[in-house]
């Protein structure tokens, strides 16, 4: 979501976007709200003070629990037909507060590439 603006270096995130079991409006509400709100660009900005373009990648693989075994167990994650929605009301609430907002298919294999500006990565909770 780098790159050259007319204003200089542009700003932008990659959310990597999970859903546990159990989630709802809620959630949705919350999370879309921390993301465009988070002050954590240049100048304590958030996306929603610098209109930063934000990619959201549906990422079941974040609530992976390798605390036992070898394999990592995906139970806590949602499955497809719970979460497809809820991810599609973050993005939609994201787009209603004015930000743009890319996505990937969901359920899709897809290869991603990213720069960090910095060792910067943070985890966000509804």
């Amino acid at each position: 979501m780098a790159g050259e603006g007319s204003g200089g270096a542009r700003q932008g995130l990659v959310v990597l976007l999970g859903v546990q079991r159990g989630d709802g409006p809620t959630q949705v509400t919350t999370i879309a709200r921390k993301i465009a709100e988070l002050r954590i660009l240049d100048d304590e900005r958030s996306a929603l003070d610098v209109h930063a373009p934000i990619l959201v990648i549906s990422q079941f693989t974040l609530y992976g629990d390798t605390r036992k075994g070898r394999r990592p167990s995906w139970t806590h994650a949602a499955p497809g037909d719970e979460a497809e929605p809820l991810v599609d009301a973050v993005v939609a609430d994201l787009r209603g507060r004015g930000l743009h907002v890319e996505t990937g298919q969901f359920g899709a294999m897809m290869e991603v590439s990213l720069v960090n500006d910095g060792p910067f990565t943070v985890l966000v909770e509804a």
